[in-house]
């Protein structure tokens, strides 16, 4: 296990983690490189995957921020899904209704709402085990902290601008809720220009929920509001895993201009949602490899 390096050893790629990945017995540094040392190896899978195993994996470095998002005690393990505030409860309406759940159903649910929304998604698309009900709350939870409080959101972005400032990295990704962090600091120079953003399972264009909560790069346009390709940025890569419920709406490039590539792939049956799972996939491995190739 490598240890942590903090901004030593410059990085090729800058990746910033998505829901669930809070560690806290882990001081950061180590939770960062900890992270890196897992998607180097799994961006190796994708690599052979993909026909590239005569390329060399290149560093990753990992924006870490999760410990940003809780208070001090909390745990990472399970939240009460009943326990949600009524703006989580908004964010998981929209959600709903962003995997097609009938607006007449949407306006009969009771002020306490957790299980009907989501029992109606797990129906009408195949579910995601018997964890969901936690991981759900919990990812809720995370959207809800960065996009509601505004220090927090502030710190979050300050990391991964940081890491791009210290790297100045040819690719950059984001995955889950680290796309909005993610795409939110790319829209705030300076820092070096971007070969190339590749957003994972992104959750970006969800109306109500994220979309109109994001700081920067929404502009109105014609009859509706559209984000656009960061400045800076030369080309955008998005891809999302047929099974995953967390990115919603599709496709990302029905909300924002900019995108060069705008994906489904299918490979992932039950982990359909971790940064890991999207590294290992030939695709994403093709994206990246040519924007940071080198022999073996």
């Amino acid at each position: 296990m490598r240890e942590p390096t903090g901004w030593e050893t410059m990085a090729q790629v800058v990746a910033v983690h998505g829901i669930w990945n809070h560690q806290p017995h882990r001081k950061p540094a180590r939770a960062a490189a900890d992270l890196g040392a897992q998607w180097e190896q799994k961006l190796g899978a994708g690599y052979l995957d993909a026909g590239l195993g005569h390329l060399r994996v290149p560093d990753i470095v990992a924006a870490y921020y999760a410990h940003l998002l809780r208070d001090e005690g909390e745990q990472a393990g399970g939240l009460d899904p009943e326990g949600l505030t009524s703006a989580e409860q908004r964010l998981l309406v929209e959600w709903a209704r962003a995997h097609g759940m009938p607006e007449e159903v949407a306006q009969g649910l009771p002020t306490a709402i957790f299980e009907p929304p989501l029992s109606w998604v797990l129906r009408n698309t195949g579910g995601m085990g018997p964890r969901t009900a936690g991981l759900a709350a919990r990812a809720l939870r995370e959207v809800r902290t960065y996009l509601g409080q505004p220090a927090r959101r502030e710190a979050a972005q300050d990391v991964v601008r940081g890491l791009l400032a210290a790297h100045a990295p040819s690719v950059a990704v984001g995955h889950s809720l680290g796309s909005v962090v993610l795409y939110e600091s790319l829209w705030r120079r300076p820092y070096p220009e971007v070969e190339l953003l590749v957003t994972l399972g992104s959750p970006l264009a969800l109306p109500g929920g994220v979309f109109n909560q994001l700081d920067h790069g929404i502009q109105q346009d014609g009859p509706e509001r559209r984000g656009a390709r960061p400045p800076g940025v030369r080309r955008w890569v998005n891809l999302a895993e047929a099974g995953d419920l967390i990115a919603v709406p599709r496709p990302l490039s029905s909300r924002f201009d900019g995108v060069h590539t705008d994906e489904v792939v299918h490979m992932a049956p039950v982990d359909c949602h971790t940064m890991g799972m999207y590294l290992s996939c030939g695709m994403v491995a093709a994206a990246i490899a040519p924007y940071v190739a080198a022999p073996v």
